[in-house]
């Protein structure tokens, strides 16, 4: 709970402005708490940038995992999918850039962020060979291929990040979406 709070401290301060603003000292005043107690829980400005990284990947991995395990076919993960990438890179994305830009970027969460991105790529490729009674190399390729797209969704987005502008691009992925599937089908040999 404590740490939750000093963690919420930092995002605050980055949210706020720079995140080169971000010390121990500005976090301790910031969650209300002495220094003593943040060095208690971080033993450095580095590791307190990692974990709040750490912990704000994980709620929004946890948040979008959920919403997407829900939707009904492998179309409405995708659009579930892109719809709440969009939405994190309008309401968080200035947040992972600043911490990005800090150095957090190591092996161990570079680990995390892979093992994540497998994860989804199992799901999504189950759901796939499933929906459309794929076999499994068929599922796993053109679920690599779509959510690869992701980041090119989103390099797009930043470029002119307005609803109106996330509202197309959305429209086009799914068109993508809806097109692969469509070419796939006939080029993949159903399980006998």
């Amino acid at each position: 709970m404590r740490r939750d709070i000093l963690l919420d401290g930092a995002v605050s301060l980055i949210e706020a402005g720079d995140v080169q603003d971000v010390s121990m000292d500005s976090v301790a005043e910031q969650a209300g708490v002495s220094r003593p107690l943040l060095y208690k829980h971080f033993a450095n400005r580095d590791e307190l940038l990692v974990a709040v990284y750490r912990r704000e990947v994980a709620l929004l991995h946890e948040e979008l995992a959920a919403e997407v395990t829900a939707a009904g076919t492998i179309e409405e993960m995708y659009r579930t999918l892109i719809r709440g990438s969009l939405r994190v890179a309008a309401e968080k994305g200035h947040v992972f850039a600043a911490l990005r830009s800090a150095g957090v970027w190591n092996r161990e969460v570079r680990a995390e962020h892979e093992s994540r991105d497998r994860a989804t790529m199992r799901a999504f490729s189950a759901r796939a060979a499933r929906d459309y009674g794929l076999r499994r190399q068929g599922a796993t390729a053109i679920t690599s291929v779509l959510l690869g797209a992701i980041d090119s969704v989103l390099a797009q987005w930043h470029l002119r990040p307005t609803v109106e502008n996330a509202l197309m691009l959305e429209d086009i992925y799914m068109g993508m979406v809806a097109g692969a599937y469509a070419s796939i089908r006939p080029l993949v040999p159903q399980p006998r």
